[in-house]
């Protein structure tokens, strides 16, 4: 495998970041991850804007988006898979073992692994800790993941691909890497930014190709919703058959099924929309 670090492909095992990276020590980064099929990215402009974005409110120098997308193009050229999960990390770059950053400037790499396409519904479950919607990192994609690996390791001891969070409100927010939607009397709703939730590339892409409205909804609603999708890089938009313990046996349903429809044919006509 081939990776893209600070300017130039290296082999994997070449390829190594410092012990002392502040991506590392303190978790001062942000990333992205991109679809790739067949060598081509999809909606790689939205993913630069919002990793630029994350860089912002972190407090990190903006990244400089043509050598990022050199990086993709080299990376994806050297490691030709039919689905691949494209990762962009830029970090805080060499600095103390502590909060403050060093004078070295970030780090970025790029690297590549192969998926597969996702199934069309899974399980997801509830988790009892809280996203806060007030916090320095909410709305910024960062590496500071240690929440979403300890949710999603529950799911998975559960037999689910999601865990779903609500805020500190106890409205809906997201999933450790997806977002979530709901359908209600046939109509497509969301949590809006607010609350919390990553502006997910896919979950922006969904509203305005389905008409999905942003709505402020309590975290029992996916006790009573008529259907329940996620969206996310992967999984484009995934019906969800189990959630904790109440089944959803006909998912995806119509509602669900369209928008499913509606993002594969908008996607495959459209790679940066």
């Amino acid at each position: 495998m081939k990776i893209w670090l600070d300017g130039g492909l290296r082999d994997s095992e070449a390829a190594r970041v410092s012990v002392l990276d502040h991506g590392l020590t303190v978790g001062d980064g942000v990333f992205e991850t991109v679809k790739a099929a067949d060598g081509k990215p999809f909606a790689l402009t939205r993913h630069l804007d919002r990793l630029a974005r994350s860089a912002r409110g972190l407090g990190l120098p903006e990244p400089d988006r043509d050598e990022v997308r050199r990086a993709c193009a080299a990376v994806l050229e050297a490691n030709p898979v039919p689905l691949g999960r494209l990762r962009i990390t830029y970090t805080g770059g060499l600095g103390p073992l502590g909060s403050d950053r060093g004078a070295h400037g970030p780090t970025l790499v790029v690297a590549l692994d192969g998926t597969r396409r996702r199934p069309d519904s899974t399980a997801v479950i509830t988790v009892p800790w809280t996203r806060n919607e007030r916090g320095a990192l909410t709305g910024l994609k960062t590496t500071s993941y240690a929440e979403n690996v300890v949710a999603l390791a529950r799911a998975t001891r559960q037999g689910a691909t999601e865990a779903l969070f609500g805020n500190t409100a106890g409205r809906l927010c997201e999933g450790t890497g997806s977002n979530v939607f709901v359908v209600l009397d046939g109509e497509i709703h969301t949590p809006p930014l607010a609350s919390g939730c990553l502006a997910g590339v896919t979950r922006a892409l969904t509203i305005e190709w389905t008409g999905a409205k942003e709505t402020d909804l309590p975290l029992d609603v996916l006790a009573r919703a008529d259907e329940i999708f996620l969206t996310s890089t992967l999984r484009d938009v995934q019906a969800v058959h189990r959630v904790d313990d109440r089944e959803l046996p006909d998912a995806p349903g119509p509602v669900t099924a369209k928008a499913m429809r509606v993002f594969e044919e908008r996607s495959g006509h459209d790679l940066d929309p």
